[in-house]
């Protein structure tokens, strides 16, 4: 009861009275009274000492996360965000890190994208300390996106099409092995249509077995599903803006089977993506459109812990709220992220360019 009513008060302290004020950022609150005091708990910019940018965000609790980004940067908090620790990967500097997935403070798998031997999956088992290669790519046509697991030991990974067919690796032993899953259970891929490594959420499970993937690119941008981790999938057309290869589904994240959250857009800085989000009941098999989406392209979403209805989503021109399930948003910080994660300890975080990694505070 005490996570379920500290959820709901998070979700209503966001839009609590003066949440209308002018937005500030970096100061630690969403926005300020007329008398320059903080009255809303918003993003707190933690010192990360890099430029580096984060795509790869692993929440653990309200004190430990772990981050993934250029250069072949890791860097893992305990301490809530007040230090960060350089666990970077030795001799990674060349790999571009784009999706990081950790089961505690000590145990984290991470994904390296790019064409042939520059995806690869990472893993340590001691903190960062020591890393191990754990699958390198070696088909020049295959390019991995995103990682997700449904448990400590089964996960997957999802490339870009590979014979017309989404590409899909499993692991059955938290990461120390991967196979390439069988084709026969994907849809035929549209022409151009491939996933955007824009956040580490291209990919997401929920329970045991349901697993999402999302795609742009194309003519229509979709979503997959699979009940089975990913043996077979079933391809469902999204609202969003589409038919370019800056456009698609980015993001999507599901609170249960059945309610999910898409976000995205077009990424172009100077391309409107009024279109930028959209809300599924029934596990994606149909999706609506936003009634007020958010203003601009989103790369990251999360649902607000143990809520029905409240989310974030993050882009490049700030953070939005939801709390109707998707149905309608609103601004609430301008600061530019490219992914978020929460926490069941009411632990929210967002990482993003030059090195910026925030965690959400009182």
């Amino acid at each position: 009861m005490a996570l379920v009513t500290g959820g709901a008060a998070l979700a209503a302290a966001l839009v609590a009275p003066g949440a209308h004020a002018a937005p500030t950022e970096g100061a630690g609150v969403v926005s300020r009274d007329a008398d320059g005091r903080g009255v809303l708990p918003g993003w707190r910019l933690t010192d990360t000492g890099t430029d580096a940018r984060f795509r790869g965000l692993a929440a653990v609790s309200r004190t430990t996360a772990w981050v993934a980004g250029s250069k072949g940067t890791v860097l893992r908090t305990g301490d809530g965000g007040r230090t960060w620790r350089d666990v970077s990967p030795p001799g990674a500097a060349e790999l571009e890190l784009r999706d990081i997935e950790a089961f505690d403070g000590r145990r984290a798998v991470a994904l390296a994208i790019g064409e042939g031997e520059a995806s690869r999956v990472l893993r340590t088992e001691d903190g960062g300390a020591t890393w191990t290669e754990s699958f390198r790519n070696t088909d020049p046509r295959a390019f991995f996106n995103c990682l997700t697991f449904f448990d400590s030991r089964h996960g997957l990974a999802a490339g870009d099409p590979v014979d017309g067919r989404f590409r899909v690796l499993s692991t059955a032993d938290g990461g120390r092995s991967w196979r390439v899953l069988p084709d026969t259970g994907m849809p035929a891929a549209q022409p151009g249509e491939a996933g955007f490594a824009a956040s580490g959420q291209c990919l997401v499970s929920s329970g045991a077995k349901d697993v999402w993937l999302t795609t742009g690119g194309a003519a229509t941008a979709r979503v997959l599903h699979s009940r089975d981790r990913g043996l077979t999938w079933t391809a469902s057309a999204s609202t969003l803006p589409a038919g370019d290869p800056a456009r698609g589904v980015f993001a999507v994240a599901f609170r249960d089977r059945g309610h999910g959250i898409a976000v995205g857009g077009d990424y172009r800085p100077d391309q409107a993506s009024p279109k930028a989000a959209a809300v599924t009941g029934d596990g994606g098999r149909t999706w609506r459109q936003s009634a007020t989406p958010p203003p601009a392209y989103r790369s990251g979403v999360t649902w607000l812990p143990y809520s029905r209805s409240a989310a974030l989503a993050v882009g490049p021109t700030g953070t939005d709220l939801t709390l109707d399930g998707g149905r309608t948003w609103r601004t609430v910080d301008p600061g530019s992220y490219d992914t978020v994660d929460c926490t069941p300890d009411l632990g929210c975080w967002a990482a993003g360019e030059k090195g910026r990694v925030a965690r959400l505070g009182f």
